[in-house]
């Protein structure tokens, strides 16, 4: 294994971050000093002196109408007064949808936040402009193709090629407010996925708020501002996402 992919599978740091240490002359392997490209056994003992790397990590409240990738490397107006241009958005929310994004400079976590393989909640409002029908928690709890192909009646087909269309998504974790609100717990991201859910179920999204990644809540914080992860709630956040 290169010594960059190693130091990443041992959380120390980005395979570009391990490049860096190489070069600049902080890894060692059994004692000898690590270059680019070097590899290293199981056997191998690896050491990195002086890395004292630090990260950040904020709580970012994304308003409707403005697109998650304008946020990459551009720091909203709440933190414009820090020079912060390394920090990114980890997943993302589209246009129409608002809440919590989290935002860092920590490539290491990107990954483990967001493999689907991986099961970490995600906590979402969502507004409804029908009335929700009676069987909708049931089928949504359930797993939902958000592909399916309909004929012409309207009604979900099979695709000849293998006998399910689409995506089933993954169960998960519904809640009815009132006619037209519900609240839903989701361990997976899959791209406009609660829309294309509601769309499969006949209802229709006019409002959808992300409140809470993992531990890390939105509460009171207001739209366009941001606070940072630090202390406890950090501490948790890292051991959930690492373990």
């Amino acid at each position: 294994m290169r010594i960059n992919k190693y130091l990443a599978f041992k959380k120390i740091s980005t395979r570009r971050e391990a490049d860096e240490l190489v070069k600049q002359g902080k890894v060692f392997i059994n004692g000898k000093l690590a270059v680019l490209g070097s590899k290293v056994n199981e056997q191998d003992e690896v050491e990195v002196k002086d890395n004292k790397k630090t990260y950040s990590y904020f709580a970012y409240n994304k308003p409707k109408g403005m697109e998650t990738t304008a946020l990459s490397g551009v720091p909203p107006l709440a933190v414009t007064s820090s020079p912060r241009r390394d920090l990114f958005p980890l997943g993302r929310l589209d246009k129409n949808s608002h809440g919590l994004l989290i935002l860092t400079d920590d490539g290491r976590i990107t990954d483990r936040l967001l493999n689907p393989k991986y099961f970490h909640e995600k906590e979402y409002i969502v507004k409804t402009s029908n009335k929700l029908r009676s069987s909708f928690k049931k089928k949504m709890e359930a797993g939902v193709n958000i592909d399916p192909v309909r004929d012409r009646e309207g009604s979900q087909r099979p695709s000849a090629s293998n006998g399910v269309d689409g995506y089933i998504t993954k169960k998960c974790k519904v809640k009815i407010i009132n006619e037209n609100t519900f609240r839903i717990i989701l361990t997976e991201g899959k791209k406009h996925q609660i829309r294309r859910m509601c769309s499969a179920l006949f209802q229709e999204v006019a409002d959808l708020k992300r409140e809470r990644i993992m531990n890390i809540e939105l509460g009171n914080l207001k739209s366009g501002a941001m606070r940072e992860i630090k202390g406890e709630e950090l501490a948790i956040f890292l051991n959930q996402v690492f373990h």
